[in-house]
């Protein structure tokens, strides 16, 4: 492995639920799924409305923002892809789902509840993207006494 080069993270192979949404990132679009019955929004990816259990999905387009709930700071990495410290968090989205993702962009430290958040991406080796986020604002969405 070259110094300085991160390998990519373990991320699943799509499958028929969850292509379609890969297939976004490799255009760098966010997109959740919404029910075609209820009109009820997901992410992840599912077979079925989990509101619902309609079957019948699409592809809302996202703003690509969203606001943390909650975060890690993790010290201890768990395999080479993962250079600590690095922010785990749960981001909202305006859309109303909520996400598991990484907060890049900015010092772990810096980072807190509340913090606007913008989508960024990380390229794959196979041509997707694994969407993280980033401060957004001028100065990464940080109080000015940061």
């Amino acid at each position: 492995m070259n110094a300085g080069v991160q390998p990519d993270p373990p991320v699943a192979a799509g499958d028929a639920d969850t292509s379609g949404w890969w297939d976004a990132t490799r255009e760098h679009r966010f997109v959740v799924q919404a029910c075609g019955a209820c009109g009820a929004v997901q992410h992840y990816p599912r077979a079925i409305c989990t509101s619902c259990g309609s079957p019948e999905r699409s592809w809302l387009p996202t703003a690509g923002e969203g606001t943390v709930e909650t975060y890690t700071v993790v010290h201890r990495s768990p395999g080479p892809a993962f250079d600590p410290p690095y922010v785990v968090a749960l981001v909202r989205l305006p859309e109303g789902p909520v996400l598991l993702t990484n907060v890049v962009g900015c010092a772990p430290e810096d980072v807190h509840i509340g913090l606007g958040v913008q989508v960024s991406w990380r390229p794959l080796a196979d041509g997707r993207n694994l969407p993280v986020f980033e401060p957004k604002g001028d100065r990464h969405g940080l109080p000015a006494d940061r």
